[in-house]
């Protein structure tokens, strides 16, 4: 503590140490062998943060896959026989002593057996970075139960996390000319909620990038980073979102937590929604199905390779 993405690194770091432990267990690899693939991945994979800096490029989307294709590389590397170091998490130049001081390992085993991080785990509603997820939901709730229009709208102000206006509202981020970057800035995301009442594939076009609307409201996003809230995180999200009127009213909604975070978690529905607008464009409406009712049934499955089979797209469908 604190964690390591304020300490400058992308969390796909700590992916290296994680991605070679899942497919060795995939390769059935001894715990020899899953020693050695740990070292030889995390020692060879490490991600700075600069890949979500300003403008933000292609390689924000692959920092995780290349930290996990590097650990399937490990896992194989060591089922032959390769080596690596074996105290890369703890010993002399690991992680802990280059990245210390403060550690709380006593995280990792809590409630082992007893209680399945799954079940706290959030589901982002909105294709964009977290810290968006509960502005947008506050935003969302405004303009729909008061029935607001962009032409409506003198001011949007949203009080959030000091960290969030860091990330999320530079100068850089009123101004966005790529998805990448898009998807990591607090005043288009707020505009293109405000104007299409809806953040999802869909907004993070060219078209949409450019769209005249959109581009309009985001000079009218303020964002201000609130230290009480800020004392909150990570066990809140907190977020006021003040929409001023051009007849002079102010619209106010705050939310501790976003749509689809534990506290307030997606319907079935909902999952589904989200699934088939991500899918559409690269599975027909029966491969969707198909995928959905292995998923809701995984627990029937003999084998997960059932699922991954279901999860196969023609070539000819990829852009």
């Amino acid at each position: 503590m604190p964690g390591i993405f304020t300490r400058g690194w992308h969390p796909a770091t700590l992916t290296a140490f994680v991605a070679p432990l899942v497919a060795g267990r995939v390769l059935g690899l001894g715990a020899e062998q899953l020693a050695h693939a740990v070292g030889i991945s995390a020692s060879c994979h490490a991600t700075l943060n600069a890949v979500l800096t300003e403008e933000v490029t292609m390689m924000k989307n692959t920092a995780d896959p290349l930290a996990v294709q590097r650990g399937v590389l490990a896992a194989l590397l060591a089922e032959k026989g390769f080596t690596g170091p074996a105290h890369v998490l703890d010993g002399n130049a690991g992680l802990v002593q280059v990245l210390g001081p403060a550690w709380q390992f006593d995280v990792v085993t809590e409630g082992l057996g007893r209680s399945w991080r799954i079940t706290q785990s959030a589901l982002k509603v909105f294709p964009s970075q977290a810290l968006t997820q509960t502005p947008i939901s506050a935003l969302l709730d405004i303009v729909k139960e008061n029935d607001v229009r962009p032409g409506d709208v003198a001011k949007v102000t949203v009080r959030t996390l000091a960290r969030a206006v860091e990330l999320l509202a530079g100068p850089g981020k009123y101004a966005p000319r790529s998805k990448e970057t898009a998807d990591r800035s607090l005043p288009y995301v707020m505009a293109a909620a405000l104007v299409d009442r809806e953040v999802t594939p869909r907004q993070f076009t060219e078209a949409k990038l450019a769209d005249a609307t959109i581009r309009a409201q985001l000079r009218k996003v303020e964002v201000i980073g609130d230290p009480e809230f800020e004392s909150d995180f990570p066990l809140r999200q907190r977020t006021m979102v003040t929409v001023q009127t051009t007849d002079g009213r102010e619209l106010t909604r705050q939310r501790d937590y976003p749509r689809g975070d534990p506290h307030d978690p997606l319907t079935d529905q909902e999952v589904e929604e989200k699934f088939d607008a991500l899918a559409a464009p690269v599975m027909t409406q029966g491969a969707r199905r198909r995928v959905k009712e292995a998923v809701w049934n995984v627990d029937g499955l003999s084998t997960v390779r059932e699922l991954m089979n279901r999860l196969r797209v023609r070539r000819s469908t990829l852009r």
